[in-house]
């Protein structure tokens, strides 16, 4: 290598370095190892971790540890998945084209509503993104012009970002407030109608179900988007958000198809009524027949900056966490609904064995 760049020894190769700063002494390297010799090494030091398989975590509000199909990981490992490419020419990526539909279609029956994108960054990204989705949507005709509240206990990183994407938009955060008990005050409510949109929670950051965030969309109206934050696994036995008149869900895709892994990579769901269709952001698997008669899969309604013009993009979200999302259908697949509530009924019991732990 050093004669094919006109060099004759590695000195040569690190001239332009000062000599006062450039280490000269042989590094402390040990000796070659064979394979068994470096697990063992390696093992002994990540045997210092403190992993969640050794004490478990209560940080909260933050990412979900489910146990995931090990045919999770060796189907996302397939080449048809994991590649590099991002599927713009529909014509050869039929397979991974149907399976990010799947996803859509998933995310649109466990929320009740008819339109899901292929996933956004996280839940926090979610949530921002259908805010300035709404303002976009309701804002000409909104009583309260460019004002959008927020639950009171929205986590603070999650309010954070939200912060982040609304402050240089002309958008104005107020905050829905809750009783003593932690449900919201459906008196306190009323302030919200005719405003751009509403965001909570369900459950909250506490972990409660509020039961009056089915009849928050009674009391904001129609001109007043209602936006509902999921605990996905939840839906697993609670109501879907679009039976009770939320125009869009988001939540954290994470509980589906991947550990918290050190906190990332995670994905973001976001689900629409039609209404807000052409103002969602992300990408969007379309279904078609081909000249054939076949089913044909396709991105369509691109409305990210890469597609068009800046100005008029409504996002500027990119090919985002696609494997990871479909690593999630493919979990959700092998869950299926009846699986799906199990684990959600295994996950509450869970928590009120842990609060009467806690109590006790």
């Amino acid at each position: 290598m050093l004669k094919e760049m006109g060099l004759s020894s590695i000195d040569d190769l690190f001239s332009d370095i000062p000599e006062e700063v450039r280490r000269t002494e042989v590094l402390p390297l040990p000796e070659p190892q064979s394979e068994e010799e470096i697990l063992a090494d390696a093992q002994r030091l990540l045997g210092a971790n403190i992993d969640l398989d050794s004490r478990p975590s209560f940080l909260s509000t933050g990412l979900a540890r489910n146990f995931v199909p090990t045919m999770v990981g060796m189907l996302a490992t397939r080449g048809e998945f994991l590649t590099a490419y991002t599927p713009y020419q529909p014509e050869v990526s039929q397979g991974m084209l149907q399976a990010m539909w799947e996803f859509q279609t998933m995310i649109s029956e466990l929320v009740a509503l008819p339109v899901s994108n292929v996933s956004m960054y996280d839940a926090s990204t979610s949530a921002a993104e259908a805010i300035t989705c709404a303002v976009r949507v309701k804002g000409r005709k909104a009583e309260q012009k460019g004002v959008v509240y927020v639950s009171q206990f929205v986590p603070p990183h999650r309010l954070s970002v939200i912060e982040n994407y609304t402050q240089g938009g002309g958008i104005e955060l107020r905050i829905l407030q809750h009783g003593e008990n932690g449900q919201i005050d459906l008196e306190a409510a009323h302030v919200a109608a005719g405003a751009c949109a509403v965001y909570v929670e369900q459950p909250n950051a506490f972990g409660q179900l509020d039961e009056g965030i089915t009849r928050l969309k009674e009391i904001i109206g129609e001109h007043t988007a209602l936006i509902v934050g999921v605990d996905a696994v939840s839906l697993g036995i609670v109501e879907a958000p679009g039976n009770y008149g939320a125009d869009i869900v988001v939540g954290e895709g994470q509980p589906f198809g991947i550990g918290p892994t050190a906190g990332g990579p995670l994905y973001g769901l976001f689900a629409c009524k039609m209404d807000y269709l052409r103002q969602m952001p992300g990408r969007i698997v379309g279904k078609t027949l081909d000249e054939d008669g076949r089913d044909a899969f396709t991105l369509t309604l691109s409305t990210r900056e890469q597609h068009i013009r800046r100005h008029r993009a409504t996002s500027n979200i990119c090919s985002n966490e696609t494997l990871i999302a479909l690593m999630g259908a493919m979990h959700m697949a092998l869950l299926g609904p009846e699986g799906l509530e199990r684990l959600a009924l295994r996950v509450a019991a869970a928590t009120e064995a842990t609060k009467k732990a806690i109590c006790s």
